[in-house]
């Protein structure tokens, strides 16, 4: 009894130090908070801390809270309380169980989340802001918390806690790729995880109020959006959550929760998973799958050609229609552009005799081209164009009620931006006497990019505007024939401010990120070679400023005691940037 009484006491002391740093209802406490998320665009946020949970806290922005009357604020009140409900009970005990934990007890030395509500612009949900789990010493706007964001917007919503379980995953990744396996992970597949939260959690069972269905009504729109291009628009979200949907469904929660405890990133951690699992299919074959099953999705056809999300049963995308004519021996040609693991769907309907589907894509990448043939009897015949080295192919179908190609670019495996870049593809549909008619060819490109002189590429340059940067890069590989990729010379740009005081890191998005990037640019291939100039704070930019960072670590690491580049973007990279921008 002694030993019980002791070891009880001793956890109650135990406990009492682990919430030696817990606040009480009624404090105020100012916070950084990111600009360009906030509703006025504010720097800082005093907020009022009003629930606290057995693994939160909730603070609200004071100028918010006092805009609401008395009932709004009861109203508030209650939704916050049945929000830490939901948080202690379920969200926090499911998404450690699934992926992990968080940081333990952080930076704060705090087991508990701070949470912090405000009013945000365009409809977001809410942001997780990886500075905070720096001290002030390498961020000195880091809030040294283990911290979440949320829109006031939403907190009598029912897709509040959607958007607490968004951002606690990636909170949870932060710990588990950052911290625990010094890695980066890739954007796209950080917020992939986050968007397979609420489904994991069952909310999206509720359909008609739930994530899942903006997501899906997205998707449907703007289908062909890339899902490695994380530009954070809700295009993104659309096909990312849709794919995550269908990835799951077909191999399990686990090849999230192993690719986040992984040492790689990206598409690399998902084919380790699918492969520890026991699965012979890696991403690119999964990934083709899914664009098939988002065109047909029935599962009488095969297993893999359906979503099984009840919820997702009527998910068919609409391809482009395109209308041959009836005579015969005519041709349609048609160029068209995508991204590296965008889908695209092409229908051709008309047409009489045996009808001939050509595909060009630039032999420097690799495309995938399956096709489903609908038959005038009702059925479906599913395949692929065999493409050759020079990525052309062909197939040919007699007797249908349609086709559709579904070409997608499937080149890049790592190193996603933002953007990424356009790659030209060439159909062309043509209606030919009978399946031995070898003679047609496409009209649009009467051969492959590669193999155009210099003047044949600067008149496709002119006539073809929107495939300006591929062709460009074409020409590039002519005029430096020892180079096994493009060179495409910098060219110095004039910044559009004179100094820089806003400190950045990855997931900003601003002026100040442009003028940065900008700025990287001048300072040559050796340190930001894409040269990329987008407003957006990316992995590219991030590898560039640590490359900057450590050119000049001796000004800008050393006083921190430390020798290798954060990314990070604190108060000693912008005295040496503002001190190189001064003529």
């Amino acid at each position: 009894m002694r030993k019980y009484i002791f070891f009880s006491l001793l956890i109650f002391f135990l406990g009492v130090s682990f919430s030696a740093n817990a606040a009480s209802v009624g404090e105020k406490r100012i916070f950084n908070v990111d600009p360009a998320y906030d509703v006025i665009g504010r720097e800082e946020v005093t907020g009022i801390l009003k629930e606290v949970g057995h693994r939160i806290y909730f603070y609200v922005d004071e100028n918010w809270w006092n805009t609401l009357t008395l009932t709004q604020q009861s109203e508030a009140r209650s939704s916050l309380n049945s929000l830490g409900n939901e948080f202690d009970n379920n969200i926090y005990s499911i998404l450690t169980k699934t992926f992990g934990f968080e940081p333990r007890p952080g930076i704060d030395n705090d087991y508990s989340i701070t949470i912090l509500i405000h009013p945000m612009k365009n409809s977001a949900g809410g942001y997780f802001n990886a500075g905070n789990q720096y001290s002030k010493l390498e961020n000195p706007l880091s809030n040294e918390k283990e911290m979440l964001h949320l829109n006031s917007d939403y907190i009598n919503d029912y897709l509040a806690k959607s958007f607490l379980a968004h951002e606690f995953v990636h909170l949870i990744s932060f710990n588990q790729k950052e911290i625990l396996r010094k890695t980066t992970e890739e954007v796209w597949l950080n917020e992939m995880r986050a968007e397979y939260a609420p489904t994991l959690l069952g909310y999206d069972n509720n359909y008609t109020r739930s994530n899942l269905k903006g997501r899906q009504v997205t998707f449907l729109k703007t289908p062909s959006d890339s899902i490695v291009e994380w530009m954070g628009k809700s295009e993104d979200y659309g096909a990312l959550n849709l794919f995550a949907q269908y990835l799951v469904d077909h191999y399990g929660i686990d090849i999230l929760s192993k690719s986040l405890q992984y040492k790689g990133s990206g598409i690399d951690s998902l084919n380790y998973a699918l492969k520890s699992n026991g699965f012979a299919q890696d991403f690119a074959e999964i990934f083709t799958d899914w664009t098939i099953a988002s065109l047909i999705n029935d599962c009488s056809l095969s297993d893999k050609y359906c979503y099984k999300n009840i919820n997702l049963k009527n998910t068919k995308v609409t391809p482009s229609l395109n209308f041959l004519p009836l005579n015969t021996k005519s041709t349609l040609g048609v160029s068209g552009s995508t991204k590296n693991w965008g889908g695209n769907w092409v229908k051709f309907v008309g047409g009489n005799g045996t009808i001939k589907i050509e595909f060009i894509g630039n032999p420097d990448n690799v495309f995938k081209v399956p096709y489903v043939v609908r038959k005038k009897d009702g059925g479906y015949l599913i395949g692929s164009m065999k493409l050759n080295d020079e990525q052309r192919g062909e197939v040919l179908v007699s007797d249908i009620e349609s086709i559709i190609i579904i070409p997608s670019l499937q080149t890049k495996t790592m190193g996603f931006i933002s953007p990424e870049v356009s790659v030209p593809f060439f159909w062309s549909a043509s209606v030919v006497e009978d399946e031995n008619d070898q003679k047609i060819v496409s009209k649009y490109l009467d051969k492959p990019v590669s193999k155009m002189s210099q003047n044949e590429l600067m008149g496709k340059i002119a006539e073809i505007q929107s495939l300006l940067n591929q062709l460009m890069a074409q020409l590039g590989i002519m005029q430096n024939p020892d180079q096994s990729t493009p060179v495409i010379p910098l060219v110095p740009v004039r910044l559009s401010c004179e100094n820089i005081n806003q400190t950045m890191n990855v997931g900003s998005k601003s002026d100040s990120v442009r003028c940065l990037q900008e700025f990287l640019k001048n300072q040559g291939v050796g340190i930001y070679p894409e040269g990329l100039v987008t407003s957006y704070f990316g992995n590219l930019t991030k590898s560039a400023v640590i490359r900057f960072q450590e050119k000049y670590a001796p000004e800008i690491l050393a006083p921190f005691g430390i020798s290798r580049g954060t990314g990070y973007v604190g108060s000693k990279t912008l005295e040496k940037i503002n001190q190189l921008l001064t003529p």
